[in-house]
């Protein structure tokens, strides 16, 4: 992630600025927060089954088609929503924060979470999450206080997900999604708890977008290199075709890329025709033919998006929009792997 991302931040996450803390704080001032994490509280969670949340939102060109199957569950890691500016901040997120949780829920919960509702419960775990500097230390004493803050951040979600396991999965299929930061977390996450493990029999799917993710850091778990794979792990970042930020080419390996139009190994440059549509800055509203997908070198180039305003659309990295603009692709991907996955099992047990 990086800083320039913000300038166009607002763009695309729909309902999440000034006009949504007036709308929706005087509800969240009113529910009691556990600072350390509660997991019985339906408060402490985002996005839960038993609660009404921006997860469960479709967008209105989708609702006459929306079938919901609730078959597997999806455990979701949200990305960084702690922006605070002001000096000095706390390293962590306060789980007490109505501005983040508000930014949280209606910015990646909305947008990216609920492209996973017709195919499972969704969980999404609020976590004190590492401030977004974390990502950028300065000093020596920075980066101390980042490792610790995405550890306690870890902690968090760790937690959440050994209550989720014991409490509430009972033995359902579980695709793990996440983004940002919440992909920092997911990547060890799936090395504890799936990868070598029993668990990795339960994994339809792993979308753990827009960081980057060594092949050698598993040894079990691997790319999904088909459209209908189960047990494996989907990753992209995306950026303009042509452009290498300066980072990635400092990685010592190729990150693990996923073509989120064709989803074959096999198909790797799909132009913005071939992808089923992108939900923007206007969540009821789906948009055509605005992003190709070009696997490159650990990353995914698309040229420039196409819709109405885009040519104020100035930067060359589209991290904010990885999930935005291959909303539905993913959506249906989800839906024909939680397929595969069954029929597979069925198979097996016969």
């Amino acid at each position: 992630m990086r800083p320039v991302l913000f300038i166009v931040l607002a763009f695309f996450i729909t309902s999440c600025g000034q006009d949504n803390y007036a709308k929706y704080a005087p509800v969240y001032n009113k529910v009691t927060m556990d600072e350390v994490p509660d997991y019985t509280n339906l408060s402490n969670w985002a996005a839960h089954p038993a609660k009404n949340d921006p997860s469960d939102s479709v967008p209105r060109p989708l609702i006459n088609s929306y079938q919901p199957a609730q078959l597997v569950d999806v455990f979701f890691l949200h990305p960084t929503s702690y922006l605070d500016s002001s000096k000095p901040y706390g390293w962590n997120a306060s789980l007490k924060d109505t501005k983040t949780n508000i930014y949280t829920d209606y910015s990646s919960i909305l947008n990216q979470a609920s492209v996973f509702n017709e195919v499972g419960e969704i969980y999404a775990p609020r976590y004190r999450q590492a401030h977004i500097q974390a990502y950028y230390p300065i000093t020596a004493a920075d980066s101390v206080n980042a490792i610790t803050a995405f550890e306690l951040a870890y902690l968090d979600i760790k937690n959440a997900f050994e209550f989720y396991l014991k409490n509430l999965n009972k033995g359902r299929p579980i695709i793990i999604a996440s983004h940002s930061q919440g992909s920092t977390h997911a990547i060890r996450l799936l090395k504890e708890y799936f990868d070598e493990k029993p668990l990795s029999k339960k994994l339809v799917a792993a979308y753990v977008v827009g960081m980057a993710i060594n092949p050698e850091a598993y040894k079990q778990l691997k790319a999904c290199t088909q459209p209908e794979a189960t047990g494996c792990i989907l990753a992209w970042r995306t950026y303009l075709e042509g452009y290498m930020p300066p980072f990635v080419q400092k990685e010592s390996f190729k990150s693990i890329v996923t073509n989120p139009v064709s989803w074959d190994i096999g198909k790797q440059s799909m132009d913005r025709f071939s992808n089923d549509g992108a939900v923007l800055y206007k969540f009821n509203k789906v948009t055509q033919h605005v992003a190709g997908a070009i696997n490159h070198e650990g990353i995914l180039w698309t040229k420039k998006p196409q819709f109405l305003g885009s040519f104020l659309f100035k930067t060359k990295n589209y991290h904010v929009a990885d999930y935005n603009f291959y909303y539905l692709s993913i959506r249906k991907n989800a839906a024909s792997r939680v397929h595969a996955y069954f029929n597979n099992n069925k198979t097996a047990a016969d």
